[in-house]
């Protein structure tokens, strides 16, 4: 029975899931999108959001709270400098988790983690280019009439 589990240990000594934890977020924080299990992802989850919490008020005391479960400090200024100020406005639920399917080793639930907000980069690139091609288009057109 699972009565009175605070938290899924996955398995893992208090210092390895501590280290698990803090480079899964700072992944998280420095790509904005990884790929994990299923549990490792509600996991971190949970760190993530409370870290993101914190950036969204800039404060020595939140920094050094931040700085101390992340492991660069370029990660930490961008949580407080891009992340935080993105994330201003919302209530909450700052990540979502997108089911891929199973694993073919071992058929572990994989998922992907990334904050809400996250844009393909290269889709963001083709619809500014398409948007471009099609004012130049309509210039042209103009011109020649």
């Amino acid at each position: 029975m699972k009565h009175r589990r605070g938290f899924n240990p996955l398995e893992r000594m208090s210092a390895h899931r501590k280290a698990l934890h803090r480079s899964m977020v700072t992944s998280l924080f420095n790509y904005e999108r990884i790929k994990t299990t299923k549990a490792k992802a509600l996991a971190v989850r949970r760190s993530a959001e409370r870290l993101i919490t914190r950036a969204r008020e800039d404060s020595v005391h939140n920094r050094r709270i931040a700085s101390s479960r992340l492991y660069d400090e370029g990660v930490v200024h961008k949580l407080f400098t891009v992340i935080g100020p993105r994330m201003k406005d919302r209530a909450g639920g700052y990540t979502r988790i997108i089911k891929l399917g199973e694993r073919y080793g071992d058929a572990a639930e994989m998922v992907i983690l990334e904050l809400v907000d996250y844009v393909l980069k290269d889709e963001s690139d083709k619809k500014a280019k398409k948007a471009e091609k099609k004012a130049a288009r309509k210039k042209d057109d103009e011109g020649k009439k």
